[in-house]
């Protein structure tokens, strides 16, 4: 039986996270964990190994470099410096650390022969992802990023608590940037198969003030970082989700920061948008039957993060 052998680059709060998740999930039968901080991962290595002891299936957990990522399934990246938010609400603040980073080791993953799938999870997600996607050269949905996936999850949950109805039976996105700009597509919304507007015309609990929601939604991060200055829970498990759906081909539909070439009559970037997700990674991209207004809302995030993409040059 083949094992399902995972890497994660860098060991800040999110990626510790998501090894962890990986771990007690039984998602991962085996970790390499790489950080330029080498006592950071002996530390990571060794907690995780003493939490294997109770887990009821086995994973082995080892400290790397990027050379040992080459026979890996997957690999999440979650590099980042999550301190230059203080005192911000641009997920773009990272960029002046997180492109060079990045741009410091893709020749390093390429050159140990990785052949897999990549999820991001570092910020400006969709401005990483498509940067690690040009260094890696893998074909096309090979590498996608987190993106609206954890956004997604807070509306979800915010439309559950509004409505009565469990989260599970709820089919809902975001889309667009993986930041302040994204948007709700609410005449995509749906409980169980009948759309959100059919529900409102006969239950009040439908009629709730849809941009408060929304606006929710995409403040959430912050509520979570203004606390502990850190995000981990809700981004891990939405990565660990990935992970299983790329080892299990599951051929899933969730959102994700993945490449458009013509999609909503987009190319040229990488944003957050409805995709099937299997063991090719993207192997989709879901277009939604969006209104005027809604693909206006969307081509102006486009707009949006293509203008942010010109600070790349500055870099």
């Amino acid at each position: 039986m083949k094992t399902r052998k995972v890497g994660i680059i860098g060991l800040g709060h999110v990626g510790a996270h998501v090894a962890y998740s990986l771990a007690v999930q039984g998602i991962a039968d085996e970790l390499v964990l790489v950080d330029m901080n080498e006592q950071k991962v002996a530390s990571e290595v060794q907690d995780l190994r003493d939490a294997a002891a109770y887990l009821p299936h086995r994973i082995t957990v080892n400290a790397g470099d990027f050379a040992d990522l080459g026979d890996c399934d997957v690999i999440v990246n979650s590099v980042g410096k999550i301190d230059l938010l203080r005192g911000t609400h641009n997920r773009l603040t990272e960029m002046d650390f997180t492109i060079p980073a990045v741009r410091g080791y893709v020749d390093k993953i390429k050159a140990s022969g990785f052949d897999g799938v990549l999820v991001n999870i570092t910020n400006p997600c969709d401005i990483v992802t498509r940067e690690l996607a040009l260094g890696l050269g893998l074909p096309k949905g090979r590498v996608f990023g987190t993106g609206t996936g954890l956004d997604t999850s807070r509306l979800l949950s915010a439309l559950a608590r509004q409505t009565g109805v469990d989260h599970k039976s709820i089919t809902c996105y975001m889309m667009g940037e993986h930041g302040n700009d994204q948007f709700a597509p609410w005449s995509c919304v749906s409980f169980r198969g009948m759309p959100l507007d059919e529900w409102a015309k006969t239950d009040e609990r439908f009629r709730f003030d849809r941009d408060a929601l929304q606006k929710e939604s995409i403040g959430g991060g912050w509520v979570t970082f203004a606390g502990k200055f850190c995000t981990e829970y809700g981004i891990a498990t939405t990565a660990a989700r990935m992970v299983h759906i790329v080892l299990h081909d599951e051929k899933a539909i969730m959102p994700a920061s993945a490449e458009l070439c013509g999609e909503y009559s987009e190319s040229g970037l990488f944003v957050g948008v409805p995709c099937l997700i299997g063991k090719n990674g993207v192997e989709q991209v879901i277009e939604l039957p969006l209104t005027d207004e809604e693909k206006a809302k969307f081509h102006a995030c486009c707009e949006g993060v293509r203008k942010n993409m010109e600070h790349l040059k500055e870099i």
